[in-house]
């Protein structure tokens, strides 16, 4: 590990050992900063006590996109238009609501502030779920090129994180993106279809995902 010294305050990932996943302590979580950590294949990850903690997981879990497992009851809930799906809509809201799903969340009022300044800058991104006009659940991640650094999400409705989360998948099908990290894998996410591969094949395909440049999660026209 390497305490922050310049730009040098992070082990290249692909250069640490296969037990090694904590790559970096300090820095800062400017919005400069937080691209070039998600290029690089690390995410800051820590408790409101704990200086800036630079992860980088091995392995990695991630969705493919075209192997992405909904539900038979997630499909009818979506065919039934209960609930109204937007994108972009309250941010800030859902990264809170996502933090309290938590007691002791790594979602601190410096990672709101950091994160609500990516999403200004256009690199951070939420899809909201509605029910009866109250938000009751969504996600919210990074998009880098091709590549989306899916952070977290939450619900207060029964299935309102999966319509979200499928909606996502849609979404970055559609427009082209190649890779949805989803971080480490949990009992949830690896229900849904979420493997894990070694950290090197990650590495080589977030490198061929964040070059790509003709993609986008926001179309300029219609959103």
């Amino acid at each position: 590990m390497i305490v922050h010294d310049g730009w040098r305050w992070w082990l290249n990932p692909a250069e640490a050992k296969e037990d090694e996943e904590c790559l970096g302590q300090g820095g800062e979580l400017s919005v400069p900063t937080l691209l070039r950590a998600y290029k690089e294949g690390l995410f800051p990850w820590y408790n409101e006590n704990q200086p800036i903690l630079w992860w980088s997981p091995n392995p990695r879990a991630i969705f493919n996109l075209d192997q992405f497992y909904v539900s038979r009851r997630t499909q009818r809930t979506i065919r039934s238009e209960k609930f109204t799906i937007t994108v972009n809509q309250c941010f800030k809201e859902v990264m809170k609501q996502c933090g309290k799903r938590y007691e002791g969340t790594w979602i601190t009022a410096a990672m709101l502030v950091a994160y609500g300044n990516l999403h200004e800058k256009g690199h951070a991104h939420s899809l909201e779920t509605w029910f009866e006009g109250k938000l009751v659940g969504g996600v919210y991640g990074v998009s880098i090129g091709a590549a989306f650094f899916a952070e977290s999400m939450f619900y207060r409705v029964s299935d309102a994180s999966k319509v979200a989360l499928t909606k996502l998948v849609d979404r970055l099908r559609d427009r082209g993106f190649l890779l949805l990290d989803t971080q480490v894998i949990t009992n949830h996410t690896e229900s849904l279809g979420a493997i894990e591969i070694p950290r090197s094949t990650y590495l080589a395909r977030l490198k061929e995902a964040i070059e790509v440049t003709d993609v986008t999660f926001i179309d300029p026209v219609y959103g």
